[in-house]
């Protein structure tokens, strides 16, 4: 069992392009598929999301990266929630929450109104974990993930 306040936050760096792609490979392997907007975003993680003016963190443990998180600007006050993962072994301990909490923070701070999500309701811990931070059920437009029959939103106060 880790300790939550073991675990650190950290921004992105060109040294960390890496464990984004790594980290949701291997859930999207286990779950579902990799589409190709994944590819493309997973590939180029600074061209695709930090040069778009959004934000990536990873959970830190000791020196390992055990999990990811991305803030992927949609317009100036609504954000994505997106790329979230936890690497096996390490879920159900407290990483996901941390990081959500992160993001609320970094939201507030910019003044960031509105932060969206896409999920599977296959994914019932997460769904749980979104729901359980404020996160509620809005209708779904089509064509973003084919993996996706849920998306959820949280007003930032």
């Amino acid at each position: 069992m880790i300790q939550e306040n073991l675990v650190t936050i950290i921004p992105f760096s060109d040294d960390l392009a890496a464990p984004i792609k790594d980290l949701n490979l291997e859930w999207l392997q286990k779950y579902f598929k990799v589409e190709p907007k994944d590819e493309i975003v997973l590939s180029d993680p600074k061209k695709e999301i930090i040069n778009k003016g959004g934000m990536i963190f990873y959970a830190k443990f000791n020196d390992a990266i055990i999990g990811t998180v991305s803030l992927i600007k949609i317009d100036n006050s609504c954000f994505e929630l997106s790329k979230m993962a936890v690497t096996d072994g390490f879920q159900g301990l407290g990483v996901g929450k941390k990081m959500i909490l992160h993001c609320f923070a970094i939201a507030k701070e910019k003044g960031i109104e509105k932060i969206i999500l896409y999920s599977n309701r296959k994914l019932k811990s997460a769904i749980h974990l979104y729901e359980k931070f404020g996160f509620a059920e809005i209708p779904l437009e089509s064509g973003i993930y084919e993996r996706a029959d849920i998306k959820m939103e949280k007003i930032i106060a």
